[in-house]
């Protein structure tokens, strides 16, 4: 821990309400997302409100993500908007969180000398603790560890969840793939499963609160359960989710190609309430960039994997990842990938240009592709899979979709998704939130659906 005096931490002017707030921003995957949750319900739990206003905040905690450069630099960004915050009111207390600490050590407090606490992924438990020591004065409190102790418990952390019908439940943290990419095993550790008793009391105490679908969380979900006594696997931890009373979707993400047996297929195909959706990131669709990711899998064998889904679940989505401009990839690599997408018909993709990660094995290739190339390769990608999302949802327009209405849509109306994971608009109030309802689609962009009730709406 770093510390030095300072004077007014979280003081409130004359006349304010007693009741303190916090406010979280949230950057990155789900597992921040649901690391963001934990936060919020230890803060809960120690008495203080929530707020959607950070300028309305007596505690803001910034939940970071190194996965990019641009992750990084929109992060220390946004610190740098709320120094002027800081600055109005010295009592605030600042903090950040999550991937980009744990990358840059006590960096962070170089680049950003006006932070009050610093902790990273492994200790978000200590929250309670580290707050007090900045609460006495003692700022800036710096608690970051390499990686959580494997003798130790994982904790069980309380939360505050950001949906009431949606819940993020983590199964299993860090990786052991070590693809030469990615920063994520360095930052968040080696693989540790959640005992599945303990993810099935999460579940149910998520049903008893009213959520009706949940997803199953992990840097590499489908690795589940290898580190267990006695082991077990996703396929089996998913029969077991199955049968908590309430819940009526399951999802699971994210996958490694590598590990997605034939069994867990066939699991997912088996359980009514596991969604037909499956995402798979492929990152390349050419054998030697994947050989130098470390990706351990061919171009053939994800495509035999995908044949596997789609025997099983004619009806699946599948949607991946992809990675272009890696180092040493040239056009006809990047061709090879074009061609994959348009043969396997992803419906949606997430693509970025390859972003050097210090650290990482792939940041040192000396064979680097120029900006300008990979922008040029990002955007036929992107027009690509524009198209063909297109062109599979307008396939889905006058069929009637399972739809679990989420949340009031922002432009009125409301919002949910199908079970494959595709976002649809329709008609109606709040009261048709957490609902299951049958939706004729009629309209389709390529990433939005328009539907309306196919039968009326019990009351």
């Amino acid at each position: 821990m770093l510390c030095s005096a300072a004077e007014g931490i979280g003081d409130r002017g004359a006349g304010e309400t007693a009741v303190e707030r916090f406010h979280i921003i949230t950057q990155g995957c789900q597992m921040n997302v649901r690391d963001s949750e934990a936060m919020a319900g230890l803060l809960v739990q120690l008495g203080y409100a929530p707020t959607d206003d950070p300028a309305d905040a007596d505690i803001i905690l910034l939940n970071t993500c190194t996965v990019r450069e641009g992750a990084e630099e929109r992060a220390y960004g946004r610190l740098g908007e709320l120094r002027a915050l800081k600055r109005r009111r010295p009592g605030l207390i600042l903090g950040v969180a999550g991937c980009l600490v744990q990358q840059e050590r006590e960096r962070v407090l170089e680049r950003v000398p006006w932070l009050d606490l610093v902790f990273g992924v492994h200790n978000i438990h200590r929250l309670p603790e580290l707050l007090a020591q900045a609460r006495d004065g003692c700022v800036p409190v710096y608690e970051v560890w390499d990686r959580a102790d494997r003798d130790r418990p994982l904790p069980a952390l309380p939360a505050l969840r950001s949906s009431a019908v949606r819940g993020f439940v983590n199964i299993i943290h860090g990786c052991n793939k070590f693809c030469t990419f990615c920063i994520v095993p360095y930052v968040r550790g080696r693989e540790r499963s959640v005992p599945p008793d303990a993810v099935v009391a999460e579940v149910r105490q998520l049903a008893a609160q009213g959520c009706r679908e949940v997803t199953l969380l992990g840097q590499n979900v489908d690795s589940y359960g290898h580190d267990l006594v006695p082991r077990c696997d996703l396929a089996h931890l998913l029969g077991r989710v199955h049968d908590v009373e309430g819940i009526v979707r399951i999802r699971f993400t994210t996958s490694h190609p590598r590990d997605m047996t034939r069994a867990l297929i066939r699991a997912v195909a088996a359980l009514p309430k596991a969604c037909e959706h499956i995402h798979l990131p492929v990152q390349a669709g050419d054998d030697g960039i994947l050989k130098r990711m470390h990706r351990a899998y061919t171009v053939a064998q994800y495509r035999a994997t995908i044949d596997a889904i789609r025997e099983a679940m004619p009806e699946a989505s599948i949607t991946t990842d992809i990675i272009v401009g890696f180092p040493g990839e040239t056009d006809e690599a990047f061709e090879r990938t074009l061609r994959l997408v348009e043969d396997v018909r992803f419906d949606a993709v997430n693509t970025a240009m390859y972003s050097p990660r210090t650290g990482t094995p792939a940041a040192t290739y000396p064979d680097q592709v120029p900006d300008e190339t990979k922008r040029r390769r990002l955007q036929s990608l992107n027009r690509m899979q524009e198209r063909i999302a297109g062109e599979l949802n307008q396939r889905l327009v006058g069929t009637v979709q399972e739809v679990l209405v989420e949340e009031a849509g922002r432009k009125g109306g409301v919002l949910g998704r199908t079970r494959t994971n595709k976002v649809v608009t329709l008609d109606g109030g709040s009261e048709l939130i957490g609902r299951v309802l049958p939706v004729e689609i009629v309209q389709a962009g390529s990433w939005v659906l328009r539907g309306r009730a196919a039968a009326p709406v019990p009351a």
